[in-house]
């Protein structure tokens, strides 16, 4: 398929292909949120697995800054990716 052939199916329905790129982004913020959600209380289970679950444990993974900026990092992109699915969404509708 040559090039003006796919730039003309892009251009009779931006509308669709917005969308399409409103889901991806959806999907990739919902995924890192999840995970690192997922990856959060897998270390908590295994601090608390080893410890035979004391409060020390739990006041050591409070204590872990980088791990805690790394984690808020990744909620903060996948809530963006999330915010500019919903904005795209919007926007496609409106073409």
């Amino acid at each position: 398929m040559s090039l003006q052939a796919l730039w003309l199916l892009v251009d009779g329905q931006p509308g669709q292909w917005l969308n399409g790129l409103a889901l991806f982004f959806a999907m990739t913020g919902a995924w890192l949120v999840l995970a690192t959600r997922l990856r959060e209380q897998r270390a908590l289970e295994r601090i608390l697995a080893g410890n035979a679950l004391s409060e020390v444990a739990q006041q050591d993974y409070a204590a872990d800054a980088p791990t805690q900026r790394l984690n808020q990092f990744f909620y903060r992109f996948g809530l963006a990716c999330l915010a500019a699915a919903l904005l795209l969404s919007w926007l496609s509708t409106l073409l």
